[in-house]
Protein backbone atom coordinates (compact mmCIF):
# COMPACT_ATOMS: atom_id res chain seq x y z
CA UNK A 1 0.00 0.00 0.00
CA UNK A 2 1.48 3.35 -0.98
CA UNK A 3 1.54 6.34 1.32
CA UNK A 4 -0.98 9.11 0.75
CA UNK A 5 1.59 11.81 0.04
CA UNK A 6 1.14 15.15 -1.69
CA UNK A 7 2.10 13.58 -5.00
CA UNK A 8 -1.21 11.67 -4.95
CA UNK A 9 -3.21 14.78 -5.74
CA UNK A 10 -1.12 16.38 -8.50
CA UNK A 11 -2.63 14.56 -11.49
CA UNK A 12 -5.87 13.15 -10.11
CA UNK A 13 -7.44 15.19 -7.28
CA UNK A 14 -10.06 12.50 -6.68
CA UNK A 15 -7.58 9.62 -7.25
CA UNK A 16 -9.53 8.37 -10.23
CA UNK A 17 -7.41 5.28 -10.89
CA UNK A 18 -7.22 4.03 -7.32
CA UNK A 19 -10.62 2.71 -6.28
CA UNK A 20 -9.08 -0.69 -5.52
CA UNK A 21 -6.52 0.82 -3.16
CA UNK A 22 -9.17 2.89 -1.43
CA UNK A 23 -11.26 -0.25 -1.00
CA UNK A 24 -8.39 -1.97 0.83
CA UNK A 25 -7.87 1.07 3.02
CA UNK A 26 -11.54 1.28 3.99
CA UNK A 27 -11.70 -2.43 4.73
CA UNK A 28 -8.73 -1.98 7.08
CA UNK A 29 -10.36 1.06 8.68
CA UNK A 30 -13.67 -0.64 9.43
CA UNK A 31 -12.40 -2.64 12.38
CA UNK A 32 -10.84 0.44 13.99
CA UNK A 33 -13.03 3.34 12.90
CA UNK A 34 -15.19 4.88 15.61
CA UNK A 35 -18.05 6.65 13.88
CA UNK A 36 -20.99 8.57 15.33
CA UNK A 37 -24.31 8.90 13.51
CA UNK A 38 -25.83 12.20 14.63
CA UNK A 39 -29.55 12.98 14.64
CA UNK A 40 -31.36 16.18 15.66
CA UNK A 41 -31.59 16.67 19.40
CA UNK A 42 -34.78 17.97 20.98
CA UNK A 43 -34.49 21.45 22.44
CA UNK A 44 -36.92 20.64 25.27
CA UNK A 45 -34.70 17.84 26.59
CA UNK A 46 -32.85 18.65 29.79
CA UNK A 47 -29.37 19.96 29.02
CA UNK A 48 -29.88 20.11 25.26
CA UNK A 49 -29.64 23.91 24.90
CA UNK A 50 -29.03 26.93 27.12
CA UNK A 51 -32.14 28.81 26.00
CA UNK A 52 -34.99 27.52 23.87
CA UNK A 53 -35.71 29.64 20.81
CA UNK A 54 -37.93 29.44 17.74
CA UNK A 55 -37.34 27.01 14.88
CA UNK A 56 -37.04 28.64 11.46
CA UNK A 57 -37.03 25.14 9.95
CA UNK A 58 -39.69 22.64 10.95
CA UNK A 59 -38.00 20.26 13.40
CA UNK A 60 -37.71 16.48 13.14
CA UNK A 61 -35.33 14.20 15.00
CA UNK A 62 -34.50 11.73 12.18
CA UNK A 63 -33.46 9.32 14.94
CA UNK A 64 -35.09 6.27 13.33
CA UNK A 65 -33.12 6.80 10.12
CA UNK A 66 -29.94 7.29 12.16
CA UNK A 67 -30.46 3.75 13.44
CA UNK A 68 -30.92 2.52 9.84
CA UNK A 69 -27.60 4.12 8.85
CA UNK A 70 -25.82 2.76 11.93
CA UNK A 71 -27.08 -0.77 11.31
CA UNK A 72 -25.89 -0.58 7.72
CA UNK A 73 -22.43 0.58 8.84
CA UNK A 74 -22.29 -2.38 11.20
CA UNK A 75 -23.24 -4.79 8.43
CA UNK A 76 -20.45 -3.26 6.35
CA UNK A 77 -17.98 -4.19 9.09
CA UNK A 78 -17.74 -1.05 11.20
CA UNK A 79 -17.51 -2.39 14.75
CA UNK A 80 -17.72 0.85 16.71
CA UNK A 81 -20.82 2.83 15.79
CA UNK A 82 -22.47 5.28 18.19
CA UNK A 83 -25.76 7.13 17.78
CA UNK A 84 -26.04 10.51 19.47
CA UNK A 85 -28.16 13.67 19.29
CA UNK A 86 -27.01 17.02 18.04
CA UNK A 87 -27.20 19.39 21.00
CA UNK A 88 -24.79 21.40 23.14
CA UNK A 89 -23.30 18.21 24.65
CA UNK A 90 -22.29 16.76 21.27
CA UNK A 91 -18.66 17.91 21.41
CA UNK A 92 -18.06 16.30 24.79
CA UNK A 93 -19.69 13.05 23.68
CA UNK A 94 -17.52 12.92 20.57
CA UNK A 95 -14.41 13.56 22.65
CA UNK A 96 -15.23 11.07 25.41
CA UNK A 97 -15.93 8.27 22.91
CA UNK A 98 -12.86 9.03 20.81
CA UNK A 99 -14.91 9.44 17.65
CA UNK A 100 -12.89 9.55 14.42
CA UNK A 101 -15.72 10.58 12.08
CA UNK A 102 -19.38 11.63 12.23
CA UNK A 103 -22.31 10.99 9.91
CA UNK A 104 -24.68 13.95 10.01
CA UNK A 105 -28.32 12.89 9.77
CA UNK A 106 -29.73 16.05 11.29
CA UNK A 107 -31.47 19.22 10.18
CA UNK A 108 -30.61 21.07 13.38
CA UNK A 109 -32.12 21.68 16.80
CA UNK A 110 -33.41 25.25 16.74
CA UNK A 111 -32.71 28.78 15.57
CA UNK A 112 -31.86 30.06 12.11
CA UNK A 113 -29.92 28.18 9.40
CA UNK A 114 -30.07 25.13 11.63
CA UNK A 115 -29.11 22.75 8.81
CA UNK A 116 -25.60 24.23 9.02
CA UNK A 117 -25.13 24.09 12.79
CA UNK A 118 -23.82 20.52 13.19
CA UNK A 119 -21.24 20.78 10.40
CA UNK A 120 -20.10 24.19 11.71
CA UNK A 121 -19.58 22.65 15.15
CA UNK A 122 -17.60 19.74 13.71
CA UNK A 123 -15.44 22.08 11.62
CA UNK A 124 -14.58 23.93 14.81
CA UNK A 125 -13.92 20.68 16.71
CA UNK A 126 -11.79 19.22 13.93
CA UNK A 127 -13.94 16.10 13.45
CA UNK A 128 -14.36 14.97 9.81
CA UNK A 129 -17.92 14.19 8.81
CA UNK A 130 -20.22 12.91 6.11
CA UNK A 131 -22.45 15.83 5.29
CA UNK A 132 -22.36 19.22 3.66
CA UNK A 133 -20.01 22.01 4.70
CA UNK A 134 -21.68 24.78 6.73
CA UNK A 135 -21.86 27.11 3.73
CA UNK A 136 -23.17 24.43 1.35
CA UNK A 137 -25.74 23.25 3.89
CA UNK A 138 -27.04 26.79 4.41
CA UNK A 139 -27.22 27.53 0.67
CA UNK A 140 -28.95 24.26 -0.20
CA UNK A 141 -31.45 24.57 2.66
CA UNK A 142 -32.34 28.20 1.96
CA UNK A 143 -34.64 28.09 -1.06
CA UNK A 144 -34.17 31.76 -1.92
CA UNK A 145 -30.36 31.68 -1.82
CA UNK A 146 -30.30 28.33 -3.65
CA UNK A 147 -32.46 29.67 -6.48
CA UNK A 148 -30.22 32.73 -6.83
CA UNK A 149 -27.29 30.33 -7.17
CA UNK A 150 -29.19 28.49 -9.88
CA UNK A 151 -29.73 31.71 -11.82
CA UNK A 152 -26.05 32.61 -11.49
CA UNK A 153 -25.17 29.17 -12.87
CA UNK A 154 -27.58 29.40 -15.81
CA UNK A 155 -29.84 26.63 -14.49
CA UNK A 156 -33.56 27.12 -15.06
CA UNK A 157 -35.87 27.62 -12.09
CA UNK A 158 -39.41 28.93 -11.61
CA UNK A 159 -39.72 32.72 -11.11
CA UNK A 160 -39.47 33.69 -7.46
CA UNK A 161 -39.23 36.46 -4.92
CA UNK A 162 -38.51 36.58 -1.19
CA UNK A 163 -40.88 38.33 1.21
CA UNK A 164 -39.52 39.46 4.57
CA UNK A 165 -41.63 40.21 7.65
CA UNK A 166 -39.58 43.39 8.10
CA UNK A 167 -40.93 44.67 4.78
CA UNK A 168 -44.41 44.97 6.25
CA UNK A 169 -47.57 43.69 4.61
CA UNK A 170 -47.20 42.31 1.09
CA UNK A 171 -48.92 44.10 -1.78
CA UNK A 172 -48.31 42.66 -5.26
CA UNK A 173 -49.07 46.02 -6.85
CA UNK A 174 -46.37 47.91 -4.94
CA UNK A 175 -43.75 45.21 -4.24
CA UNK A 176 -40.97 46.18 -6.65
CA UNK A 177 -39.12 42.87 -6.73
CA UNK A 178 -42.37 40.94 -7.20
CA UNK A 179 -43.39 43.09 -10.17
CA UNK A 180 -40.00 42.49 -11.81
CA UNK A 181 -39.97 38.72 -11.20
CA UNK A 182 -43.59 38.18 -12.27
CA UNK A 183 -43.93 40.90 -14.90
CA UNK A 184 -45.49 38.62 -17.52
CA UNK A 185 -46.72 35.85 -15.20
CA UNK A 186 -50.38 34.88 -15.62
CA UNK A 187 -50.43 31.64 -13.64
CA UNK A 188 -50.85 30.60 -10.02
CA UNK A 189 -48.29 30.69 -7.22
CA UNK A 190 -46.68 28.58 -4.52
CA UNK A 191 -45.98 30.17 -1.13
CA UNK A 192 -43.49 28.33 1.07
CA UNK A 193 -41.01 28.90 3.92
CA UNK A 194 -37.54 29.91 2.81
CA UNK A 195 -36.21 27.09 5.00
CA UNK A 196 -38.48 24.10 5.43
CA UNK A 197 -38.99 20.42 4.82
CA UNK A 198 -41.53 17.82 3.75
CA UNK A 199 -43.95 20.30 2.08
CA UNK A 200 -44.94 21.70 5.49
CA UNK A 201 -46.44 25.22 5.38
CA UNK A 202 -46.44 25.10 1.57
CA UNK A 203 -49.55 26.54 -0.09
CA UNK A 204 -50.97 26.74 -3.61
CA UNK A 205 -52.36 30.21 -4.32
CA UNK A 206 -54.57 30.62 -7.36
CA UNK A 207 -54.25 34.36 -7.89
CA UNK A 208 -52.40 37.50 -6.82
CA UNK A 209 -55.26 38.76 -4.71
CA UNK A 210 -54.85 35.87 -2.26
CA UNK A 211 -51.09 36.15 -1.85
CA UNK A 212 -50.97 38.69 0.97
CA UNK A 213 -52.94 36.67 3.52
CA UNK A 214 -51.10 33.43 2.69
CA UNK A 215 -47.69 35.06 2.96
CA UNK A 216 -48.62 36.54 6.32
CA UNK A 217 -49.79 33.17 7.69
CA UNK A 218 -46.58 31.39 6.66
CA UNK A 219 -44.44 34.20 8.09
CA UNK A 220 -46.28 33.92 11.39
CA UNK A 221 -45.94 30.13 11.45
CA UNK A 222 -42.20 30.18 10.76
CA UNK A 223 -41.15 33.59 12.12
CA UNK A 224 -39.03 33.88 9.03
CA UNK A 225 -38.90 34.90 5.39
CA UNK A 226 -41.20 33.40 2.78
CA UNK A 227 -40.65 32.46 -0.85
CA UNK A 228 -43.24 33.16 -3.53
CA UNK A 229 -42.70 30.98 -6.57
CA UNK A 230 -44.51 30.64 -9.86
CA UNK A 231 -46.60 27.46 -9.92
CA UNK A 232 -45.61 25.07 -12.70
CA UNK A 233 -48.47 22.80 -13.85
CA UNK A 234 -46.39 19.95 -15.28
CA UNK A 235 -45.23 16.68 -13.80
CA UNK A 236 -42.97 16.65 -10.75
CA UNK A 237 -39.70 14.74 -10.55
CA UNK A 238 -36.76 14.11 -8.27
CA UNK A 239 -33.14 13.20 -8.92
CA UNK A 240 -30.37 12.46 -6.45
CA UNK A 241 -26.69 13.16 -6.99
CA UNK A 242 -23.57 12.27 -5.01
CA UNK A 243 -19.84 11.98 -5.66
CA UNK A 244 -18.28 9.87 -8.42
CA UNK A 245 -17.19 6.97 -6.22
CA UNK A 246 -19.91 4.36 -5.66
CA UNK A 247 -20.33 0.77 -4.50
CA UNK A 248 -22.03 -2.09 -6.31
CA UNK A 249 -22.12 -5.41 -4.49
CA UNK A 250 -19.70 -3.77 -2.02
CA UNK A 251 -17.08 -3.24 -4.72
CA UNK A 252 -16.02 0.37 -5.24
CA UNK A 253 -15.94 1.89 -8.71
CA UNK A 254 -15.31 5.39 -9.95
CA UNK A 255 -16.59 7.50 -12.82
CA UNK A 256 -15.46 10.83 -14.22
CA UNK A 257 -18.67 12.64 -13.24
CA UNK A 258 -20.95 12.92 -10.20
CA UNK A 259 -23.27 9.93 -9.81
CA UNK A 260 -26.87 10.94 -10.62
CA UNK A 261 -29.54 8.37 -9.78
CA UNK A 262 -33.01 7.86 -8.27
CA UNK A 263 -34.79 9.53 -11.16
CA UNK A 264 -38.42 9.28 -10.10
CA UNK A 265 -41.75 10.93 -10.77
CA UNK A 266 -43.75 12.05 -7.79
CA UNK A 267 -47.24 10.79 -8.50
CA UNK A 268 -49.73 13.54 -7.73
CA UNK A 269 -53.35 12.74 -7.08
CA UNK A 270 -56.07 14.58 -8.91
CA UNK A 271 -56.16 18.21 -7.73
CA UNK A 272 -53.02 17.65 -5.60
CA UNK A 273 -51.03 20.78 -6.41
CA UNK A 274 -48.24 20.17 -3.87
CA UNK A 275 -46.82 16.74 -3.03
CA UNK A 276 -48.24 15.79 0.37
CA UNK A 277 -45.82 15.83 3.30
CA UNK A 278 -44.26 12.46 4.13
CA UNK A 279 -45.24 13.21 7.73
CA UNK A 280 -48.86 12.97 6.60
CA UNK A 281 -48.61 10.31 3.90
CA UNK A 282 -45.56 7.96 3.99
CA UNK A 283 -43.62 7.36 0.79
CA UNK A 284 -44.92 4.21 -0.90
CA UNK A 285 -44.45 2.64 -4.32
CA UNK A 286 -47.78 4.17 -5.36
CA UNK A 287 -46.53 7.69 -4.61
CA UNK A 288 -43.23 7.54 -6.50
CA UNK A 289 -42.65 6.00 -9.92
CA UNK A 290 -39.11 5.06 -10.87
CA UNK A 291 -38.34 6.25 -14.40
CA UNK A 292 -37.18 2.86 -15.64
CA UNK A 293 -39.35 2.23 -18.71
CA UNK A 294 -37.86 2.67 -22.21
CA UNK A 295 -40.14 5.64 -22.83
CA UNK A 296 -38.74 7.32 -19.67
CA UNK A 297 -35.14 7.31 -20.91
CA UNK A 298 -35.16 10.83 -22.34
CA UNK A 299 -36.59 12.50 -19.24
CA UNK A 300 -34.34 10.46 -16.94
CA UNK A 301 -31.28 11.59 -18.89
CA UNK A 302 -32.37 15.21 -18.64
CA UNK A 303 -32.80 14.83 -14.89
CA UNK A 304 -29.37 13.28 -14.51
CA UNK A 305 -27.90 16.17 -16.45
CA UNK A 306 -29.59 18.65 -14.12
CA UNK A 307 -28.36 16.76 -11.07
CA UNK A 308 -24.77 16.77 -12.27
CA UNK A 309 -24.93 20.43 -13.25
CA UNK A 310 -26.16 21.54 -9.83
CA UNK A 311 -23.65 19.29 -8.05
CA UNK A 312 -20.75 20.67 -10.08
CA UNK A 313 -21.76 24.33 -10.36
CA UNK A 314 -22.54 24.72 -6.65
CA UNK A 315 -19.51 22.73 -5.48
CA UNK A 316 -21.58 20.11 -3.65
CA UNK A 317 -19.53 17.19 -2.33
CA UNK A 318 -22.05 14.73 -0.90
CA UNK A 319 -25.61 13.53 -1.43
CA UNK A 320 -28.29 16.01 -2.43
CA UNK A 321 -31.76 15.52 -3.92
CA UNK A 322 -33.34 17.96 -6.34
CA UNK A 323 -37.06 18.59 -6.77
CA UNK A 324 -37.84 19.39 -10.40
CA UNK A 325 -41.05 20.35 -12.15
CA UNK A 326 -42.07 20.67 -15.78
CA UNK A 327 -43.62 23.86 -17.07
CA UNK A 328 -46.28 24.32 -19.70
CA UNK A 329 -43.48 24.57 -22.25
CA UNK A 330 -42.23 21.09 -21.37
CA UNK A 331 -38.95 22.42 -19.99
CA UNK A 332 -37.62 21.21 -16.64
CA UNK A 333 -37.14 23.70 -13.81
CA UNK A 334 -35.24 23.01 -10.58
CA UNK A 335 -37.45 24.06 -7.68
CA UNK A 336 -35.35 23.31 -4.62
CA UNK A 337 -32.71 21.08 -3.10
CA UNK A 338 -32.85 18.77 -0.12
CA UNK A 339 -29.41 18.73 1.54
CA UNK A 340 -30.41 15.86 3.82
CA UNK A 341 -32.47 13.46 1.71
CA UNK A 342 -34.31 10.74 3.61
CA UNK A 343 -32.11 7.63 3.91
CA UNK A 344 -34.73 5.42 5.48
CA UNK A 345 -33.96 1.77 4.78
CA UNK A 346 -36.57 0.39 2.37
CA UNK A 347 -39.23 -1.90 3.84
CA UNK A 348 -42.19 -3.86 2.53
CA UNK A 349 -44.65 -0.96 2.71
CA UNK A 350 -42.60 2.23 2.77
CA UNK A 351 -39.35 3.51 1.38
CA UNK A 352 -37.67 6.81 0.62
CA UNK A 353 -37.46 8.61 -2.70
CA UNK A 354 -33.71 7.99 -2.73
CA UNK A 355 -33.95 4.27 -2.05
CA UNK A 356 -36.80 3.78 -4.51
CA UNK A 357 -34.31 4.42 -7.29
CA UNK A 358 -31.21 2.44 -6.27
CA UNK A 359 -32.29 -1.07 -7.26
CA UNK A 360 -32.20 -0.24 -10.96
CA UNK A 361 -28.59 0.93 -10.44
CA UNK A 362 -27.59 -2.54 -9.24
CA UNK A 363 -27.16 -1.26 -5.71
CA UNK A 364 -28.49 -2.19 -2.29
CA UNK A 365 -29.12 0.09 0.68
CA UNK A 366 -25.76 -0.98 2.13
CA UNK A 367 -24.11 -0.11 -1.20
CA UNK A 368 -25.56 3.38 -0.96
CA UNK A 369 -24.26 3.86 2.58
CA UNK A 370 -20.82 2.52 1.61
CA UNK A 371 -20.80 4.81 -1.44
CA UNK A 372 -21.38 7.92 0.66
CA UNK A 373 -18.82 6.85 3.27
CA UNK A 374 -16.12 5.89 0.75
CA UNK A 375 -16.61 8.93 -1.46
CA UNK A 376 -16.28 11.34 1.46
CA UNK A 377 -13.20 9.53 2.81
CA UNK A 378 -11.67 9.65 -0.67
CA UNK A 379 -12.33 13.40 -0.91
CA UNK A 380 -10.84 13.99 2.56
CA UNK A 381 -7.74 11.91 1.84
CA UNK A 382 -7.21 13.69 -1.47
CA UNK A 383 -8.05 17.30 -0.74
CA UNK A 384 -8.42 17.96 3.00
CA UNK A 385 -5.63 15.95 4.56
CA UNK A 386 -5.13 18.34 7.47
CA UNK A 387 -8.58 17.37 8.80
CA UNK A 388 -8.17 13.59 8.68
CA UNK A 389 -5.04 12.67 10.60
CA UNK A 390 -7.09 10.33 12.80
CA UNK A 391 -8.54 8.62 9.72
CA UNK A 392 -5.10 8.20 8.18
CA UNK A 393 -3.98 6.34 11.29
CA UNK A 394 -6.92 3.92 11.04
CA UNK A 395 -6.10 3.30 7.36
CA UNK A 396 -2.41 2.59 7.99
Amino acid sequence: MSHLGNEDTEDAPRRRARADELQRQIEQMMGRLRIAVVYAGEKSSSGAVINQTANQRSWKSYEAVAHDIAQSLERLGCQRVSIMPEDMRLGERLRSEGIHMAWLNTGGVQGYDSAAHASAMLEMLGIPYIGHSPLSAAILDNKFVFKRQLLASGIATAPFVECKPADGGFDPESHTRFKIAFKNWTGAFIVKPVCGRASLNVHYVADRASLSDTIKSVQEATQSNVLVEGYLPGREYCVATCGPLISRNRVLERSDAPFAFACVERVLEENEKVFTSMDVSPITAERVRVLSRPEDAAIANRLRGLGRSVFTELGVDTLVRLDVRAGEDGELYVLEANPKPDLKAPGKQVTSIICAGIVQEGMSYDDLILSLLADKIDLLFSMRRDTVRSLLKTAA
